[in-house]
């Protein structure tokens, strides 16, 4: 989480609603601090996201104004819980897009667990939630060659974007990954 270099967050969201021709249902998992529901809210077409965030203390100081919310926004329902769970038990067909920042990336993590999240297993499972022309969008924090060929082999593509960032004053680069079903 990084309130300073937001546009990779940014980024995640626009690439997701440029890709679909109508965002009603967009799922987010990873709620951070906010920069890309907030982004995602911008789009007068978006009908609802649907967050899913395991931190419930992250959410709770959203809800309490310690961060800037996002939360107010009638929008938004937030699920404290797992990306997986939650992602899974969607229904089929059931959202136009899926937005996943998970951790670092694949090929960082702080939590092995979410090691699942960025495998193949995983990301047909987000595909068979996707209506007819949606869209996943992955954010990670390197590049992930292990990423890109699982979502070229589930999606028959991958477009993979790099997004250059300035941390700490360190130029850095960033990557958004996106399969269209």
């Amino acid at each position: 989480m990084d309130d300073q270099e937001t546009s990779s967050e940014e980024l995640l969201a626009s690439a997701a609603l440029e890709a679909v021709r109508r965002p009603d249902r967009v799922v987010v998992g990873g709620l951070g601090l906010g920069y890309t529901v907030r982004a995602l809210l911008a789009d007068s077409r978006l009908g609802e996201v649907v967050v899913a965030e395991i931190e419930p203390d992250l959410v709770d100081w959203m809800r309490a104004g310690l961060v800037p919310s996002v939360l107010d926004d009638p929008r938004v329902a937030v699920v404290v819980g797992d990306v997986w769970t939650v992602v899974t038990e969607l229904p089929d067909a059931s959202v136009d897009a899926i937005l996943l920042d998970v951790d670092n990336g694949p090929d960082f993590l702080v939590y092995n667990e979410n090691s699942a999240i960025y495998s193949s297993s995983f990301l047909t499972v987000c595909r068979s939630k996707l209506r007819d022309d949606g869209v996943l969008t992955v954010w990670s924090s390197s590049a992930s060659a292990a990423l890109e060929a699982a979502m070229a082999s589930v999606f028959g593509a991958c477009k993979v974007t790099p997004v250059p960032v300035r941390l700490q004053g360190r130029d850095e680069m960033y990557y958004v990954y996106q399969g269209g079903s």
